[in-house]
């Protein structure tokens, strides 16, 4: 490989920390939803809870209108933990996208 595919590679283990970081993080965002469904009472736009429903719910609230309740329990929660966590492993698990690159730059270097 020359020297500029090689510094176009460089920064691929950063790109492999921050998809794992960030989507782990989604995916804990959500499970915190879904514990909290079991707490109507809770109010999500308020104190520390502000910080699991401000960027979780312009997301759920999309999913809604495609998935209704079902028997009055509110999937997309689960729905999108299912979704994260494919995508995850699509990009940055063992096999994954990301993790098979970064691999190849690191055989190649």
């Amino acid at each position: 490989m020359t020297a500029p595919a090689l510094s176009a590679l460089a920064p691929l283990p950063l790109l492999h920390l921050a998809l794992g970081l960030v989507l782990a993080g989604w995916t804990l965002l959500f499970l915190f939803r879904i514990v909290l469904t079991w707490y109507p009472s809770v109010d999500l736009t308020k104190g520390v809870m502000r910080v699991v429903g401000a960027p979780t719910e312009p997301v759920l609230a999309l999913t809604r209108r495609l998935i209704q309740p079902i028997g009055g329990v509110d999937v997309t929660p689960v729905i999108w933990v299912g979704l994260i966590s494919l995508l995850r492993e699509l990009l940055v698990g063992q096999q994954g996208l990301v993790t098979l690159a970064l691999l190849r730059s690191q055989s190649v270097g």
